[in-house]
């Protein structure tokens, strides 16, 4: 029997996915747990999220790209010209009044954005992105070669690379036939073919490894009940709901529509609120 881990990314916000991912984790009897960023916004999980997250107790955790968002937006330091940011803003202020903001940044600021590892004889690189930039889409599923090798720049001797981000189950090779994996993501799976991106149940990885080598890669998918999940966002009162609603509807995120961003921001006052915020916090420090 070789070691079981579960590999888990971009929950966003979404504690019912992660509930359903944990639960079903359990039943598949892993032995520890990977983690590769982005655990909140802009789902409204909270507290419940990052406790659920300390009874997971991942082995190993890596910073994603909103982590450290969610950093900035605490810190008062984003631009507020930018349609995207004022979105990631408002939300994660509004998430900072729900959970020990404290305790949260302060674990947060130290994870790494790459990490190595070895089990039994292989050895395992994990980032949530590329190894020193955990943002941008060079390594969307339907990039160049040359973008995935990457991967293991900097350190030829490794065997597999698992990286998140990007919302896609994924399965390839380097040019050198390097292992590459991604888990999907918990509360976003993404897909541009619509058959698809119907199929919206959480995503995570089990990866199995024994005295051989690679002994499993068992892409899993798990249902979680969305109805549930959107009453737990009005009971937060999670701003920008309906596009919330939306998403858990069709799959389809608006971070990146600056129009309709633009237009809620300014009608239902979300860039003030930021603003002010922006202003105190940093008047504070």
């Amino acid at each position: 029997m070789g070691e079981r881990i579960a590999v888990f990314s971009d929950v966003h916000g979404n504690t019912t996915a992660l509930e359903a991912v944990y639960q079903d984790s359990i039943k598949q009897k892993v032995d520890k747990y990977w983690f590769l960023g982005d655990l909140f916004s802009p789902g409204p999980g909270a507290q419940d999220l990052w406790d659920l997250f300390k009874q997971i107790k991942p082995e190993i955790c890596i910073r994603g790209n909103w982590d450290n968002l969610f950093l900035n937006a605490l810190r008062g330091v984003v631009d507020t010209d930018r349609t995207s940011l004022v979105y990631i803003s408002k939300l994660a202020q509004t998430l900072s009044k729900r959970l020990d903001a404290n305790e949260v940044t302060s674990t947060i600021k130290k994870w790494p954005i790459r990490e190595e590892t070895r089990v039994r004889d292989i050895r395992v690189g994990l980032t949530h992105n590329l190894p020193d930039l955990n943002y941008g889409q060079a390594l969307y599923p339907t990039e160049k070669q040359r973008n995935f090798n990457e991967l293991f720049d900097g350190n030829q001797n490794l065997d597999l690379a698992i990286y998140a981000h990007v919302h896609h189950p994924l399965m390839r090779y380097s040019s050198d036939e390097q292992f590459v994996l991604n888990p999907g993501s918990v509360g976003q799976p993404f897909f541009a073919w619509d058959k698809f991106q119907k199929d919206m149940r959480a995503e995570y990885l089990i990866l199995e490894i024994d005295e051989h080598g690679i002994q499993e890669t068992n892409f899993r998918k798990v249902y979680y009940d969305r109805d549930l999940e959107y009453k737990r966002a009005e009971l937060a009162k999670l701003p920008y709901l309906d596009i919330y609603k939306l998403q858990l509807v069709t799959g389809k995120v608006h971070t990146h529509d600056h129009e309709l961003m633009k237009k809620i921001n300014d009608e239902r006052g979300y860039l003030n609120d930021v603003i002010k915020f922006n202003e105190k916090v940093r008047k504070k420090g």
